[in-house]
């Protein structure tokens, strides 16, 4: 049994598939003088087959899984035609005779070393998508044809060290069980796209591909996140059982979509989606949503060269709204900054990029990234959200540059929702101390939990070595949301929650009982959640989380949680 990290829900049992990428032999001899045109023409004719190849790729992902999954491969095609690294090859063949596929190898090694030691997870994540291109353009010179993962002939779970943006863009999906693999976490491609496909995986195994050969057994447990080889018979029933019981379980759940999540005893809490891409409305309205919590703008901004232009963020938003047909979308102005940065926006390096200049910090400074916002809220009820919120100061220098905006538009004669309703991120201590006075300057308050937990609490939920101080039930943490929900309730607006504990089943009945008015999370969650509310009364909920405001540690109410859902759901 090996653990890693449970990338995307469910259970998966079949044959093993090992797939180890072949990788060409380096030659590391010098060449003749006479033999450098040669090399140069391996080195042209590999690209243009690159090219070829990621062109192809790309047309495929956008058949079946729409624009925004295909622009890793405008990214890869973007790569492969970079003049700096044709230049950086081509030179290094003239000048220090090596061969196309040594120097190709340098070069990449050189760059994706550079972008692995930054401090920067998205572009950490990059390197993976250079190396790639690079091993492409490697095996092309020597005509190595990689195993063809389009050529799947029956079910198997893919087990393999990583699996690249092109691996699953090509992959015959109806053939893959489930994915289990060495490296990677919960914002890994592999995992973002296998919650795509609803198949289950564990990533960050450390060693699976050590453990396994092709044509084992092997069981991928993506609600617990591991991984067994070769079960016994029993423990091979026991996940039979799990697995059926899971599939009926989600089954039943769909029977759940039209319907309101209300308690028992009447009282209704609204559910809705976080989504990064347009793309993801699909899957928001497959579930239930009834709305959209949280538009994360950033993912517009990413995996590109340069910023996106304001008729394609008009174009995404209005998109959104229209799709989701009158019910409330809730747009994050840019919350770039801490651990997502962009590659074309300069920014200062900073000794605590969490801490420092990010979100409504740099959006006070980039006026223009509201006009969109406001332009597509005439096709839909559109809602607007600052993040990184710590006072009433900013909210006011936000409203200021937001009303700028609208006599814009006003003048121009453009049209948009007069009567926008105007939130806030509530992610930061100062800010739940002072819901209060915030509450009298907005519409909405949406917490998001992962910041608050990090900030509250001093820490980093990146530092592995530190997880374990991660603790959402924290009692200073539910002080604090209480103290939110309260506070907007008092001045008579909402409180949403956009972070992770919104789609947490164990979170539920205590935030039910605290009063939150909208819970919003990962599309699929979304039954899960819905089937807690509607089997628990609100005041049973409150009893419950009175109880637990008054316990001392994180892990007393977390058991007692555990305990009221088994009681609940029977599980």
């Amino acid at each position: 049994m090996l653990k890693g990290v449970a990338a995307s829900p469910g259970i998966a049992i079949g044959k093993v598939f090992l797939y180890e990428k072949k990788f060409a032999e380096i030659n590391t001899q010098t060449i003749d003088e006479s033999m450098v045109k040669d090399e140069i023409a391996k080195f042209e004719n590999a690209i243009e087959l690159t090219k070829a190849q990621l062109e192809k790729i790309k047309e495929k992902t956008e058949r079946e899984f729409g624009k925004d999954k295909a622009e890793i491969f405008e990214a890869h095609l973007m790569l492969a035609n970079d003049p700096e690294l044709y230049d950086s090859v081509v030179n290094m063949i003239k000048i220090d005779y090596v061969t196309a596929d040594n120097a190709v190898n340098h070069v990449i090694e050189q760059h994706a070393s550079v972008m692995e030691s930054l401090d920067d997870k998205y572009l950490k994540e990059r390197a993976v998508d250079l190396r790639d291109v690079g091993h492409r353009i490697i095996n092309n010179i020597h005509g190595i044809v990689d195993v063809n993962l389009s050529e799947l002939d029956e079910d198997v779970i893919i087990i393999a060290k990583d699996l690249t943006p092109s691996d699953t863009a090509t992959m015959r999906k109806e053939k893959v069980l489930g994915f289990a693999t060495d490296v990677g976490g919960r914002t890994s491609h592999t995992a973002i796209m296998a919650r795509s496909l609803e198949i289950p995986a564990v990533v960050g195994t450390g060693n699976v591909t050590k453990q396994v050969s092709d044509g084992d057994i092997a069981i991928v447990d993506g609600n617990e996140g591991v991984v067994i080889v070769n079960p016994t018979e029993d423990v091979l029933k026991e996940y039979e059982e799990k697995r059926d019981k899971y599939k009926i379980r989600v089954e039943k759940l769909k029977e759940l979509k039209d319907l309101p999540a209300v308690t028992k005893d009447g009282r209704q809490s609204m559910l809705a989606a976080n989504i990064g891409t347009p793309n993801d409305v699909e899957g928001a309205l497959k579930n239930g949503a009834e709305g959209i919590g949280l538009f994360r703008t950033e993912f517009l901004y990413m995996n590109r060269n340069d910023f996106p232009t304001e008729e394609e963020q008009f174009e995404a938003y209005k998109y959104v709204a229209e799709k989701m047909n009158g019910k409330p979308v809730t747009i994050r102005t840019l919350d770039i900054g801490g651990d997502k940065k962009l590659p074309y926006l300069n920014m200062p390096d900073e000794m605590n990029p969490f801490l420092g200049y990010r979100a409504i910090r740099l959006c006070l400074d980039e006026k223009e990234m509201f006009k969109t916002q406001l332009r597509a809220s005439a096709y839909g009820n559109i809602l607007i959200m600052y993040p990184m919120i710590s006072s009433v100061v900013e909210v006011r220098k936000a409203n200021e540059i937001l009303n700028e905006v609208k006599e814009e538009l006003d003048r121009k004669g453009v049209k948009y929702d007069k009567n926008i309703k105007v939130g806030i991120m509530v992610e930061i201590p100062s800010a739940a101390v002072t819901a209060d006075l915030l509450a009298k300057e907005v519409d909405f308050f949406s917490i998001g939990t992962n910041d608050l937990c990090q900030y509250t609490l001093a820490v980093d939920r990146m530092n592995e070595r530190i997880k374990d101080y991660y603790k959402p039930f924290n009692p200073a943490i539910l002080r604090l949301i209480k103290n939110v929900i309260d506070a907007s309730h008092k001045e008579g607006i909402f409180t949403a929650m956009c972070g992770e504990m919104a789609g947490d089943p164990l979170t539920t009945v205590i935030l039910l009982g605290l009063g939150l008015d909208e819970f919003s999370m990962s599309a699929s969650s979304i039954p899960n959640i819905k089937n807690i509310i509607r089997n628990v009364s609100y005041e049973k909920a409150k009893e419950f989380t009175e109880m637990v405001l008054n316990m001392s540690t994180p892990d007393e109410i977390e058991e007692a949680a555990r305990k009221i859902l088994y009681e609940i759901i029977g599980e």
